[in-house]
């Protein structure tokens, strides 16, 4: 504006300053953070919740590995005589008990009939693999079924070798299971392998799990956290909660007073696990925090209310604008400044542009003359 003329540096500086003042007058008074939702927009975004409480917090490490089976638990079904298989009651896949009847073998002794042998199951457990058909002939070296006793398994996880030493036989780890849909089973540390895998730079370390129903198979993959510390009352939430970026993290909270609402809150967090994340600051007990749908939650525009009109039409009465209430005088001045602040800001800034636009007629008016009597000067005078 160094080189512009005059009244055209003024006229752009109140313009500047009248749209400075506009955008003052227009600037949203709803509170930062309220997110009101309608009830199907709560089903839409499959909102959940999980309380923020004080709990013992472990420090976690991840490893990788898999099921395996516990070699004690594992029988062989074979014959003591040579014969032929006449009759299977069980197949691959099937559960059996400790003294059933899986297979009868026709003796080769002599015999009119020849003699009949029952071989019964050796123990409780899954037949995981059969080596026979019916009719095949049989011998005392022969295995015949697999028999494996899943009650408990194995779950062997590889642990990088610089984290050894912070763990120990009793260590407790939870396990997840992929192929389970990623269900979680606490174990326990048996021992570690014998031998280190040098390419990976990893030890075998041997986890003894229970499992109900059977579910868990050797060969199934599984996903360790091995606790390798605990602290105690420690305030935390589950990971899912946590959105924002590292430098910015936020939570979702569940409205106290207003309904299918919830206020964005930053908050400072501190160390986290495979399952939770610990809250420095920013929460307190018995908050409800959005666990499933938070991300989603995010990105909702809401239902269009402002913090205070949800909160006039929860209580039945008027509300500042950051929800706060109005006691007392303070209605009357309330309800005074809600007739009369605002027209008396409009007219203030009507009056305002209405001077600087007669401001500026007045320097053009003024520099139109200017002009035009310089330009009568400098006429020759004709003599």
């Amino acid at each position: 504006m160094k080189n512009l003329p005059i009244r055209t540096s003024l006229a752009l500086s109140l313009c500047v300053m009248g749209c400075m003042m506009i955008e003052a007058g227009q600037t949203d008074s709803s509170s930062e953070g309220f997110i009101p939702l309608k009830p199907e927009g709560i089903k839409n975004l499959g909102i959940e919740y999980a309380v923020v409480e004080r709990k013992d917090f472990e420090s976690t490490i991840f490893a990788i590995g898999h099921i395996r089976e516990i070699p004690q638990n594992h029988s062989v079904l074979s014959s003591r005589i040579s014969g032929r298989i006449i009759k299977v009651n069980a197949f691959e896949g099937d559960m059996v008990k400790k003294g059933d009847v899986v297979v009868q073998v026709e003796s080769r002794q002599p015999g009119s009939p020849p003699p009949i042998i029952d071989l019964r199951a050796p123990r409780d457990g899954l037949i995981v693999a059969s080596h026979i058909r019916l009719g095949e002939p049989v011998e005392p070296e022969k295995e015949l079924l697999d028999i494996m006793n899943l009650t408990e398994v194995w779950a062997a996880a590889q642990v990088p070798e610089d984290v050894i030493s912070k763990i120990k036989p009793g260590t407790k780890a939870h396990i997840r299971i992929p192929a389970l849909g990623g269900t979680i089973i606490d174990g326990e540390l048996l021992r570690f392998q014998p031998k280190a895998n040098q390419e990976g730079g990893t030890i075998g370390a041997i986890f003894k799990v229970p499992n109900k129903g059977n579910l868990l198979r050797p060969g199934m993959r599984a996903e360790f956290s091995i606790v390798t510390s605990s602290r105690e009352n420690v305030m935390a939430v589950p990971r899912e909660a946590l959105q924002g970026d590292a430098a910015h993290r936020v939570v979702y909270v569940k409205h106290l007073e207003i309904p299918h609402a919830f206020t964005r809150l930053p908050v400072q967090t501190g160390e986290k696990n495979d399952r939770y994340v610990e809250i420095i600051s920013g929460l307190f007990p018995g908050d409800e925090v959005v666990t499933a749908g938070s991300y989603a939650l995010s990105f909702a525009s809401g239902s269009g209310l402002s913090l205070k009109d949800a909160l006039d039409a929860a209580h039945g009465h008027e509300h500042n604008a950051d929800g706060s209430e109005i006691n007392g005088a303070k209605k009357q001045d309330a309800a005074d400044l809600e007739t009369t602040h605002q027209p008396a800001e409009s007219s203030a800034l009507v009056l305002f542009l209405s001077a600087s636009t007669i401001v500026l007629l007045v320097l053009l008016i003024t520099s139109g003359i200017r002009n035009s009597r310089r330009n009568k000067d400098a006429q020759p005078t004709n003599l």
